[in-house]
């Protein structure tokens, strides 16, 4: 038995708060990083979904099986809860700035900052298997299982998401590459 399913069975069967202390400071930020991506940066929420997900967790980690590792379980918890908000505020456009960083005291990267703009052109549930297999780096059946979707719906929905992302980057002229160079470039004329 891991660690993880070692702590939730000591959660679920005495509500051992201690045991789930130990589960949150294990789990939270990626979590927290899962649903700032499936927010497209809105760290106010994000942060607010994230405590939602492990109050929801803790109710109901009775439920969990051990099936799927601990994680996958507690990303599926995430994922409802975005759906839930998500279904609750109609919110279908994309974000036009990033937000304000919140708590994060480092800077976001140019990368991070295109990221987050890139997951607003998609749909929630493209961004949440988008986000899923390349930033948490989950397989495609274990995003199946998260998002309860089938295999191959899965797959096609990252493929459809890169290409409408790839579409997007090249409409736009948006790369990073490109985005140093410019600057590069107004850097010389400033100072020349």
């Amino acid at each position: 038995m891991n660690l993880d399913q070692e702590l939730a069975a000591r959660v679920a069967v005495s509500g051992d708060r201690q045991a789930f202390a130990q589960l949150v400071e294990r789990h939270q930020q990626p979590i927290r990083r899962y649903l700032r991506r499936l927010l497209s940066g809105d760290d106010a929420t994000a942060d607010d979904l994230a405590q939602e997900t492990f109050l929801t967790a803790y109710q109901k980690l009775h439920t969990f099986k051990g099936r799927s590792s601990l994680s996958t379980w507690l990303h599926t918890v995430a994922y409802r809860q975005f759906l839930s908000w998500h279904r609750k505020r109609k919110r279908t456009r994309p974000m036009a700035e990033v937000p304000d960083q919140g708590h994060d005291t480092r800077p976001a990267t140019d990368a991070e900052i295109l990221a987050r703009q890139l997951l607003g052109q998609v749909g929630p549930e493209d961004r949440a298997c988008l986000t899923l297999a390349y930033s948490v780096g989950m397989s495609h059946a274990e995003i199946a299982q998260v998002v309860d979707q089938p295999l191959g719906t899965v797959k096609a929905r990252i493929h459809r998401a890169k290409l409408k992302l790839n579409q997007w980057l090249q409409d736009n002229d948006h790369s990073l590459q490109t985005q140093a160079k410019r600057k590069a470039n107004g850097g010389e004329q400033r100072h020349a």
